[in-house]
């Protein structure tokens, strides 16, 4: 019985202190309060019949953008834990192996798991609306993308309270990971969740890239459509190239340490360069997979609140096209100290300079679309301001850091660290805050708050630069990455301080963004025109929230901006009038992809702790829900012309 007990003291981190416990606690609660809530007010059938089982493009988006608001409070509260132990000398608030875990989920969940689904989650959102279809291409398969990644991220977060965290870093290079150095289910945590996820992430890239290729509303070329679905088209086209690489990576790595193979053990013959180079092969692609979306989110806040067409058009379709080439053939910058010889060196340091052309296109763009425009300063419109000059902060260091004798100095700095934070937050961050308060109506039907949201932005933004604008300062200082502790003496006490100031403010900020959600959904303005902004692409020619269908009849584009063109000229949605409706063919709903994503989190949960019969019994059950998905022929429903009628009437558009 006393080994038994133990076991699970171990097992469950239950001797690893006053935080794990109060983290079992939390957990504890919150799924018992989740339970009884459901039980108590009858909805648990709702929760089955509209969200667990549905295959609507417009419902698996919102469940993504919950998933990564929920991410980016326990990657923001990791971030808020490492500040509050830099900042000041010689503090242990963290022991070394809490600190190595927590910068490891950090760096990963904000990544892989808040900045990925907020990014798929618009994908999901905007892009069949913009192009003027019913759905995706895949619907069905479009569910198991989510629910993959939804039992990663599971999986990866019980690791703070199951087995401990990983603790290599996002990046989780050999042989610091190999077993002999990093024994225990840690590390396997994040190969297994990365990989779950991955196999999603692959399938969402090959999903909107068929979308967007062969379900465009009549009139849609190339040339018309929004830009945030040319970014989206863009995007998927990196994640089919790339995340096989990242998968193909892991997997070895994940042999490496399950089955005592030696693809990266020096000793074995291996050599750990290859997951460095494979790693980063996939990398550098990622930043701008999550990058590029979020310039296509710019560009159409940007251009409705400059009430303007978009300035070059065309030259910024190029520019995406562009970086999206050169992401593939800048990866060795990440290591230019590993004594590559100057010819690689140079060749890798031209390369990333060439991508700051393209993007300082779009910059231009952006500028001179908002120029002798009627310029609306909205909260989403702040967010793409404030954008401008935070992401070219980002863009000039990253130069910096582009030229080889100049990142010896700065590599592995805190200069690095503040570096690719304001790429990343004023990037991606800014985007994904600026689309949230752009289509909150279009998801829930009520606008968010505006003096909510102007807290919101000036609360955080003014606490990113103070939080990550120091770091340079530290880096010129010799500050190192990855250091939870220092010693008095070498002048980082201020600084480091004055960052952790930074970092509270945004959590303020963070704090303010909920409220605003929670206060809207209450008191908010009610969108019942389906086009607050007074839009230009077709997402705004809906109702907000858009119907099952999305469209009653699939609208005939004219032009680029083909909402803006058919108020220009007083045309319905729905076309001439006494064109009749016909029965609309759509896919059933379907538990499937939630008991795959489940047999997927049993298997995962058998190569961390090497429980082999789990794992079986995890991939057997993967297997029988693809066999009957094969068998499954009944797939679909028509929503007859009666209950059409009703909806659009109900919309005032008949």
């Amino acid at each position: 019985m006393n080994g038994f007990a133990n076991w699970a003291v171990h097992f469950f981190m239950l001797d690893e202190g006053p935080l794990i416990w109060l983290s079992d606690f939390l957990i504890g609660c919150a799924t018992i309060g989740i339970i009884v809530a459901l039980t108590y007010f009858k909805l648990w059938k709702w929760l089955w019949d509209n969200w667990l089982t549905t295959v609507d493009h417009k419902k698996i988006g919102i469940m993504y953008l919950i998933a990564a608001v929920l991410m980016l409070f326990r990657g923001g509260t990791d971030g808020l834990l490492m500040r509050a132990q830099l900042s000041w000398p010689n503090l242990h608030f963290l022991n070394a192996d809490h600190y190595d875990q927590i910068f490891t989920t950090h760096g990963t969940i904000m990544i892989l798991f808040m900045a990925m689904p907020a990014i798929i989650g618009f994908f999901n959102v905007a892009v069949p609306l913009q192009i003027g279809c019913r759905d995706v291409a895949f619907p069905y398969l479009n569910a198991i993308s989510f629910w993959l990644f939804f039992a990663a991220a599971l999986l990866f977060n019980l690791s703070f309270v199951v087995g401990g965290s990983p603790d290599g870093g996002w990046t989780s290079y050999p042989p610091y990971v190999e077993n002999v150095f990093d024994p225990g289910p840690g590390e396997n945590y994040f190969l297994v969740a990365l990989q779950i996820t991955g196999i999603g992430t692959i399938a969402t890239g090959v999903n909107f890239l068929i979308t967007i290729l062969r379900m465009r509303a009549p009139g849609m070329t190339m040339m018309r459509l929004p830009m945030f679905t040319w970014s989206v088209f863009i995007t998927s086209i990196i994640i089919v190239f790339a995340f096989p690489v990242l998968t193909v990576a892991l997997a070895l790595l994940l042999i490496d340490r399950d089955f005592g193979s030696h693809f990266f053990t020096v000793t074995g013959g291996g050599m750990p360069m290859q997951y460095i180079n494979l790693f980063w092969i996939w990398g550098h692609p990622e930043v701008y997979i999550v990058i590029l979306p979020a310039f296509g989110i710019f560009s159409e806040v940007v251009s409705t609140f400059s009430h303007k067409r978009l300035f070059g058009y065309s030259a910024m379709v190029v520019s995406m096209i562009a970086i999206a080439i050169l992401s593939f053939i800048v990866w060795v910058h990440h290591f230019f100290t590993m004594g590559a010889g100057p010819g690689v060196n140079s060749f890798f340091g031209v390369s990333t300079m060439a991508i700051a052309i393209p993007t300082g296109v779009k910059i231009f763009n952006w500028l001179f679309t908002m120029h002798k425009g009627r310029v609306e300063f909205t909260s989403a419109m702040l967010w793409a301001v404030g954008f401008i000059p935070n992401f070219l902060i980002g863009g000039l260091t990253g130069v910096m850091l582009a030229v080889p004798p100049a990142d010896y100095q700065y590599h592995n700095s805190y200069f690095l660290i503040a570096h690719f934070h304001y790429v990343l937050i004023g990037g991606t961050v800014f985007g994904v805050f600026a689309a949230i308060y752009y289509w909150w109506p279009k998801m829930f039907g009520v606008l968010l708050d505006e003096k909510l949201g102007r807290w919101h932005f000036w609360m955080f933004m003014i606490g990113f630069n103070i939080c990550f604008f120091p770091q340079f300062f530290l880096g010129f200082m010799g500050m190192q990455r990855r250091m939870y502790t220092y010693p008095a003496g070498y002048g980082w006490g201020i600084i480091n301080l004055i960052s952790t100031v930074g970092a509270v403010l945004m959590g303020v900020g963070f704090l303010i963004f909920v409220w605003n959600i929670l206060w809207s959904a209450r008191f908010g303005q009610r969108d019942t025109t389906g086009d607050p902004w007074d839009g230009r692409s077709l997402e705004w020619a809906t109702t907000s929230p858009a119907p099952e269908y999305n469209f009653a009849i699939i609208p005939t584009v004219k032009g680029r901006d083909a909402w803006w063109l058919m108020k220009k000229t007083g045309e319905s949605i729905n076309g001439p009038k006494g064109v009749p409706f016909r029965p609309i063919h759509m896919p059933n709903n379907s538990g499937r992809p939630i008991i795959m994503s489940l047999f997927f989190f049993i298997a995962g949960g058998g190569f961390i702790f090497q429980w082999w019969v789990l794992a079986i019994i995890g991939l057997l059950g993967v297997l029988v829900t693809m066999a009957q998905r094969s068998f499954e022929y009944h797939d679909h429903h028509y929503i007859p012309v009666e209950e059409i009628e009703k909806t659009e009437a109900a919309a005032g558009r008949l």
